[in-house]
């Protein structure tokens, strides 16, 4: 018989292409999650894992598994959501992974909606970039990910993730009070080919819109800067050091000294935000109530 817990370790293998980074993300020791595999193959009979310089990928048998295995695991959320549920489950803890943003704008609403309609559920909250809280879901270190479309994101029809969508927000154009366009009513990114640019670093979800919106106006954006902190992109702005585009509601409350902030011409880039959790984890009666405050606060 097939163990369950050595399906997560295929997961995570599958997920992280290292038995190394796997093991970081399970808690386990490397040779531990070697061993786990060892024994999945032994009780398949298939070699599932091949080894290699580059890392670890799946055998054919692998894949084959691997396509069980999300089905398997996300029937076992449903179970446990099931058996929560007739226990009644009024009680407890989830821990969400939110970046900073999403935690001022829906998260941080949705726990005070909970401390009046579900007082019995306690949110946990984890600061985590856009990207890397989906991750944190898979990989069980928590419950919900309230994270930020991006290249290499899974998909709607990914089968191990529920999603449910928050909010979209607009890219705004942040220049220098003294640059040549800040008197303008809107700004085409096109008419910003020239200049120095203050951006997220690579592998933040904002750093790939930015990216796609210039190469969309025509350009490869000049990014002389890199920060992951808003106000520190503002701030730049402010001291003339480039341009930047920032999300909408990262620029609300914010000191906005020595820029002015104006809407972009056209289609505007976009950020998307949704909710992430273990595809049949929805149901469960702590992690649904969550689940809807979140939308709710989203409006």
């Amino acid at each position: 018989m097939i163990d369950a817990r050595r399906l997560r370790v295929l997961r995570a293998v599958a997920d992280h292409g290292t038995v190394t980074a796997a093991a970081a993300a399970l808690y386990l020791t490397p040779s531990a999650v070697s061993q786990q595999l060892a024994a999945l193959e032994q009780e398949t009979g298939h070699r599932l894992v091949e080894r290699g310089s580059r890392g670890a990928r799946l055998t054919p048998a692998g894949e084959i598994l691997l396509t069980h295995t999300n089905a398997v695991l996300a029937q076992l959320e449903r179970a446990e959501a099931e058996l929560a549920a007739y226990g009644s489950g009024e009680a407890g803890t989830v821990t969400v992974a939110a970046f900073a943003t999403g935690i001022g704008l829906v998260l941080a609403p949705a726990i005070a909606a909970l401390s009046r309609t579900a007082p019995g559920i306690k949110v946990r909250v984890q600061d985590a970039e856009g990207d890397a809280s989906v991750p944190m879901v898979l990989d069980r270190q928590v419950d919900v990910a309230v994270a930020v479309e991006y290249r290499g994101a899974p998909g709607e029809d990914d089968r191990r993730l529920t999603r449910v969508p928050l909010y979209s927000e607009p890219f705004d154009a942040v220049l220098p009070v003294g640059h040549r366009l800040a008197g303008q009513e809107q700004v085409a990114v096109a008419e910003l080919a020239k200049d120095a640019w203050i951006g997220p670093y690579p592998g933040n979800p904002c750093h790939d819109v930015v990216v796609l919106a210039c190469e969309y106006a025509g350009f490869a954006p000049n990014l002389e800067h890199s920060s992951d902190d808003f106000h520190a992109v503002v701030a730049l702005a402010g001291a003339g050091a480039g341009v930047a585009l920032v999300p909408r509601t990262a620029l609300q409350g914010m000191p906005l000294t020595g820029v002015v902030v104006r809407p972009v011409r056209g289609t505007a880039p976009t950020r998307r935000v949704f909710a992430a959790v273990r595809r049949g984890a929805e149901a469960h009666p702590l992690i649904a109530p969550v689940l809807e405050a979140l939308a709710g606060a989203a409006g």
